[in-house]
């Protein structure tokens, strides 16, 4: 099932009414990951809801990517989830076994991370769709937003891109086992300890990389926070083959959508190819985190997760339309 493009969401959204509400913190006005409501000045709920079309043969993995990635949303907020409710789209002449392991993939991780699954809702559809509604909470004054980039932060990224073009490739039947593993530990690594390290050393910003690629959600930071983002493509982690498949066509519609939900905004420097152009508006499921922080929280934070990698800086917006630069 393919989302709706950012740009036509957008559209949408700007046509409800105003909901106004001294208890909300975070609502859909930033287009960050989750809505933040305050419950009393020390707890405050972090809810989220994610679903999506089948990202691996095997159905438990499936399950397992549905959870990380619902889970994921609530992390990048620096939330605590605890519950879920299951979103099931499946045929009635389907093969009830297949959904079982679905359901036990998604139970496992979710289990796995101390998160219990109250119930869920399912409709006949011949096309399958699975995720999680999760809710959370936080300290209303420990949000992590999109909205906090400063000039002279590090810009960490806590997982390797590229699972939009390798799904394409395994759909084709042209990945080897060695990409297939690599692209489901990518997919089933879950966002908790990044956004533990994250809380315990501090960050400015935080988003969730998913759908609309790294620039996609880079530039709802920048946008959000008032600044730039300066990019060093050399240092974005890929997992393995991600450029060959990009070179080989392997690409889904959310490359074109995501250029143009960013549209002017990014500036490429000569010396990035158009491949690499590609992967970075790849869009991801159950990607990493895009973490804006001090250079000493920084430090801190990719000794903590083994998969971090800085991958650019923050500066003052210069220019009014540039809001990435990408080296």
């Amino acid at each position: 099932m393919a989302k709706l493009a950012p740009s036509d969401l957008a559209q949408v959204l700007s046509k409800l009414p105003p909901q106004p509400s001294d208890n909300v913190i975070v609502g859909f006005e930033t287009s960050d990951d989750a809505g933040v409501m305050r419950l009393n000045d020390d707890t405050a709920l972090v809810q989220t809801v994610d679903f999506f079309t089948p990202v691996s043969d095997d159905p438990f993995v499936y399950g397992q990517v549905a959870a990380v990635n619902a889970l994921n949303d609530v992390y990048a907020m620096g939330g605590r989830p605890l519950s879920a409710l299951s979103i099931v789209c499946y045929p009635q002449k389907g093969d009830w076994e297949i959904l079982a392991k679905i359901l036990l993939g998604g139970q496992t991780q979710m289990n796995s991370e101390g998160v219990v699954i109250l119930g869920g809702h399912s409709v006949d559809d011949q096309e399958m769709k699975f995720g999680y509604a999760v809710t959370g909470t936080i300290h209303p004054d420990r949000v992590f937003t999109n909205a906090g980039a400063k000039p002279g932060d590090i810009l960490i990224l806590t997982k390797p891109i590229g699972t939009g073009a390798i799904n394409t490739a395994i759909k084709r039947g042209v990945a080897s086992q060695a990409t297939i593993d690599a692209v489901t530990k990518t997919m089933t690594t879950s966002a908790r300890e990044a956004s533990n390290a994250m809380s315990e050393f501090g960050a400015n910003a935080c988003t969730d990389v998913t759908g609309f690629g790294l620039l996609g959600h880079a530039f709802e930071m920048a946008k959000a926070s008032g600044v730039t983002l300066e990019i060093d493509s050399v240092d974005v982690p890929l997992i393995i083959d991600t450029l060959e498949f990009i070179e080989q066509g392997m690409l889904t519609r959310g490359d074109k959508n995501n250029r143009v939900y960013t549209g002017d905004t990014v500036r490429f420097a000569q010396t990035v190819n158009g491949v690499m152009q590609s992967a970075l508006f790849d869009p991801q499921t159950a990607g990493g985190l895009l973490i804006s922080t001090t250079s000493d929280a920084a430090e801190n934070i990719l000794k903590s997760v083994e998969t971090a990698r800085v991958i650019g800086r923050v500066k003052p917006r210069v220019e009014e339309g540039t809001m990435i630069e990408v080296s």
